[in-house]
């Protein structure tokens, strides 16, 4: 048996990078697990293929078609969950949004953007999953994406830092609210990942005059590395799932820095 065997839990962002990897690592530990994104063909195809993967316990496995910050389709992909899997103990709220500007033309949209997904999504994700969990009245887990610029300021993604110090604010409130409950709030905070994330920003630094070719910025960012070498998916999977599971019931509050060592705190 697994760590999280039988345990019903919900990823968001999952259909590509982490929250894909963190989906994977629960099913492969006996979780039933539900991919949610708001690309919602793509996350049908990342649930296809586990149930596949799965050889015939494919009924471990759905996924949801989700805006974060419409607080309804939040609400129908917890009762889409529950109604499919069963009652919910754990939900990552792990989609997340990145568009880097200079720090002097950050626009009122791009900080909006950012802000709405990262903050605001994350906050209505754990109010719905409490809600569900409270009613359930057995408790549940709540598990935040933060980041490495989470406990720093870069001077190219102010908002995305800023949405992330966000992340971790709402974790340590939900954690004193919620405790009352039953249900635990942690986090984790990745430094730099090869993911279609990380992709896709160094593209959009290099079209910002931030970076010259293609992998600089990563190189930069990577630099001070203790482990020397950036993340798979699959080095920050370990951590989540023992989020997920019973071995970290005690914790709460708590953010788990997965960075390689390249911020100490």
């Amino acid at each position: 048996m697994g760590r999280v065997a039988g345990r019903v839990c919900i990823v968001t962002g999952a259909a590509q990078g982490i929250g894909r990897a963190i989906g994977e690592a629960l099913l492969d530990e006996g979780a039933r697990v539900c991919f949610a994104d708001i690309n919602g063909d793509k996350v049908a195809q990342v649930a296809a293929a586990n149930r596949a993967r799965l050889n015939g316990q494919g009924g471990n496995v759905t996924s949801a078609a989700v805006d974060v910050t419409d607080r309804a389709q939040v609400k129908a992909m917890i009762a889409h969950t529950v109604d499919t899997l069963g009652p919910l103990d754990v939900v990552f709220n792990n989609a997340g949004v990145n568009k880097p500007m200079n720090f002097l033309d950050v626009t009122e949209g791009n900080w909006n953007f950012i802000m709405g997904v990262n903050g605001l999504g994350c906050l209505i994700g754990m109010q719905e999953a409490a809600r569900q969990m409270i009613a359930q009245g057995r408790g549940g887990k709540i598990v935040n994406t933060a980041s490495v610029a989470s406990r720093q300021g870069f001077d190219n993604v102010a908002p995305y830092c800023a949405s992330k110090w966000a992340v971790v604010s709402l974790t340590q409130s939900g954690a004193r609210d919620l405790a009352k409950h039953n249900i635990t709030v942690t986090g984790f905070a990745p430094g730099v990942v090869a993911t279609e994330m990380w992709e896709q920003v160094d593209n959009d630094l290099m079209q910002i005059g931030a970076a010259e070719r293609p992998g600089q910025a990563m190189e930069a960012f990577s630099a001070e590395i203790l482990r020397g070498s950036v993340a798979q998916p699959s080095d920050i999977t370990g951590t989540t799932t023992f989020l997920a599971s019973r071995d970290s019931d005690y914790m709460t509050g708590q953010i788990v820095m997965i960075d390689g060592g390249m911020t100490l705190v």
